[in-house]
């Protein structure tokens, strides 16, 4: 399983990944070098790290995505509801509005969700 935490430094490197993939890994090299000001051996230290974690794979030099970022987000926000809030959904949309008032076009959408995961999953 992939661990759902990235640094911030890794985050911004998995977002130039998923912008490009499948991209060469010399050219990530070189887009890391302009767009982070990395050297070559960086990008590759954290390219193996992320690959080892199972984000992006590096085969025969072009770096693919395994997860996608959609996906990769979506389970961090799962096992982020599931470690803080034992999994209630209801539990974290209460702390959260608690302290930050939806507008209603959030809450209208937020309705909107709902019933589409009603009538799908009927």
């Amino acid at each position: 399983m992939v661990q759902m935490e990235l640094g911030e430094v890794q985050e911004r490197f998995a977002k130039i990944v998923w912008e490009n993939a499948p991209i060469p890994s010399g050219e990530l090299a070189k887009l890391c070098e302009k767009e982070l000001n990395w050297k070559k051996p960086t990008t590759y230290t954290v390219l193996r790290k992320l690959c080892e974690r199972g984000l992006f794979e590096n085969v025969n030099g072009v770096v693919e995505t395994r997860i996608s970022q959609e996906a990769f987000y979506s389970a961090m926000s799962e096992q982020f509801v599931d470690s803080t809030f034992h999994g209630s959904l209801p539990a974290f949309l209460t702390a959260f509005t608690a302290r930050k008032n939806l507008s209603d076009e959030e809450a209208d959408e937020i309705i909107r969700m709902i019933e589409a995961y009603r009538k799908e999953n009927r």
